[in-house]
């Protein structure tokens, strides 16, 4: 009966290694199952696990948390601490995709504390990388990096070529927030580099959505959609819907700016329906501040204000601090008259930017 689970847990793990996650998740599932019948909690525990790894990849955060718990609880009857913190990390990170920071950081950092003890540098970095993720959703852009930047050391010390590259997406997106658009190009450039050496889909696609952006921000178009268009078709093959929406977010802008109305709300529509199919709040949240940009070029700008007022509503319920100033200077460019201080809302948490004017460069 292991024969048979650890032959397809395997399996799987092949499927996964090359981002094919739906292949995987079947395998996984089929281990699991046989598992269960066997009452065999080592092999609950890793399919389990691996099923979990996949939900969360392709955007099915409810059910990433349900089997991360469950392995957790297996965990726990097996006295296995070290997987247990793996768990925990994985829980945070679903949180974090569903905008719940705060519970994400006491998450990763109960995860973080366990691999220390265990003294497993590896997953230390791991959680590091995780924290950072989860301090930029929160929208402390100045910590976000300082815990990348250290994630970045921690991977180099243990020589693992993967989370140096996925911390040096994240310094890439940190950058482009905090207004440094040069160095956030140069940290995705360097990640794509390790990303297609390692022949990592989902790497490589994450870092050609990053690159686009830094594009995007220059104000070269041409060369952000080349590389978007790289990204999408990466995100349709391996079935990540959060990250190919996010993506098509980014080119809905890129329309939104040359005012190619009907493609830029097309894009951003598509995504929103799938944000509010995964629950991912900021990306909801991202959406309608665009739709609302569109509204308003168009002379529409009662729904525009409409728009910036349920983005801010719901930036202020998840205490989005990036997002809400986003929406709160949007507003202080309509009717509604919403006072706004850039040095007091964006330089609070670290953010150097020029958006004062519709249509916006959204980083």
């Amino acid at each position: 009966m292991k024969d048979r689970i650890y032959g397809l847990i395997k399996e799987g793990e092949k499927f996964r290694d090359v981002s094919k996650y739906a292949e995987a998740l079947v395998l996984f599932k089929k281990a699991l199952a046989i598992s269960r019948k066997a009452s065999d909690l080592d092999g609950i525990l890793d399919s389990t696990l691996a099923t979990a790894d996949i939900y969360r990849m392709i955007g099915g955060f409810d059910a990433a948390v349900k089997n991360y718990e469950e392995a957790l609880e297996v965990c726990e009857a097996l006295g296995n601490n070290l997987t247990a913190a793996d768990c925990m990390v994985g829980i945070g990170l679903s949180l974090r995709a569903m905008g719940l920071w705060k519970d994400a950081i006491k998450f990763i950092a109960g995860a973080k504390k366990t691999y220390k003890k265990e003294g497993d540098k590896k997953g230390a970095a791991f959680s590091l990388w995780a924290e950072a993720g989860a301090l930029r959703v929160a929208g402390d852009i100045g910590k976000a990096i300082e815990k990348f930047k250290e994630s970045k050391t921690a991977f180099s010390a243990v020589k693992f070529k993967s989370g140096v590259a996925y911390a040096l997406c994240g310094l890439g997106g940190a950058h482009r927030i905090s207004g440094k658009y040069k160095e956030s190009l140069e940290y995705y450039k360097q990640a794509n580099g390790m990303f297609s050496a390692l022949k990592d889909k989902f790497g490589t696609a994450y870092s050609h959505c990053g690159i686009g952006n830094a594009y995007r921000m220059a104000n070269k178009y041409s060369e952000a959609m080349k590389h978007f268009k790289n990204a999408t078709r990466i995100y349709k093959e391996i079935g990540d819907i959060v990250s190919y929406s996010y993506t098509l977010w980014s080119i809905a802008n890129v329309y939104k700016i040359k005012k190619d109305y009907a493609n830029a709300m097309l894009h951003v529509q598509t995504a929103q329906k799938n944000f509010k199919k995964t629950r991912d709040p900021r990306g909801i949240i991202y959406c309608e501040m665009t739709q609302g940009e569109i509204a308003f070029m168009q002379g529409k700008e009662a729904l525009a204000v409409k728009k910036f007022k349920s983005a801010l509503e719901g930036a202020e319920q998840r205490n989005f601090k990036l997002e809400t100033c986003h929406a709160r200077m949007l507003l202080s460019q309509t009717k509604a008259c919403v006072p706004f201080s850039k040095d007091a809302c964006y330089k609070k948490i670290g953010v150097d930017t020029g958006l004062m004017a519709i249509p916006t460069n959204m980083p």
